[in-house]
């Protein structure tokens, strides 16, 4: 017969948790349904950040339907402040953000180059006031002297390259 945690009775297998803390994991262990033993690092590095006390007691405070988001979230900050120390997941999600504000800077000058070019190339087939080679638009340079002179508004030289990008944004 089975119980939770996948710890058979008589041969206690006891979870990561009271593998690492040396301890008898007792059937009713907190911990064990969320730290299995073949997954001992996921236990590690919570332990590490937050201490087996402090788990313990967030665990038994939330409902049991509540323990597993719990532990998941614990793990991904602890994991994230195992990589960069000093800001954790909000490091990351502020690398991102900026990755973002990036490309949003980006796709907007993309979209308006493209919408400068529409205009341009929309320009001599307009029906909305005089054509331009007509005499009556003496003020406006012709097509080809436009063409001529002409560059784009936007410089696409802005593309990044992630692969250094990443690195060196913390």
């Amino acid at each position: 017969m089975k119980e939770s945690g996948g710890r058979k009775q008589g041969a206690a297998s006891p979870c990561a948790a009271c593998k690492l803390l040396r301890r008898r994991c007792a059937q009713d262990c907190v911990f064990a349904p969320y730290f299995p033993a073949d997954e001992p690092q996921k236990f590690a590095n919570v332990h590490k950040v937050f201490g087996a006390s402090n788990v313990n007691k967030m665990l038994q405070d939330l409902p049991m339907h509540q323990r597993g988001d719990a532990v998941s979230s614990m793990v991904y900050e602890a994991n994230a402040r195992v990589r960069d120390l000093v800001y954790g997941c909000v490091g990351a999600i502020s690398s991102l953000q900026q990755q973002i504000d990036v490309l949003q800077t980006q796709l907007a000058l993309a979209q308006a180059e493209v919408a400068h070019l529409r205009v341009r190339q929309n320009r001599p087939f307009s029906s909305y006031g005089p054509r331009p080679n007509s005499p009556t638009n003496s003020g406006f340079p012709s097509p080809k002297t436009l063409d001529s002179h002409a560059k784009p508004i936007f410089d696409m030289d802005m593309v990044m390259d992630h692969a250094s990008y990443g690195s060196s944004m913390w």
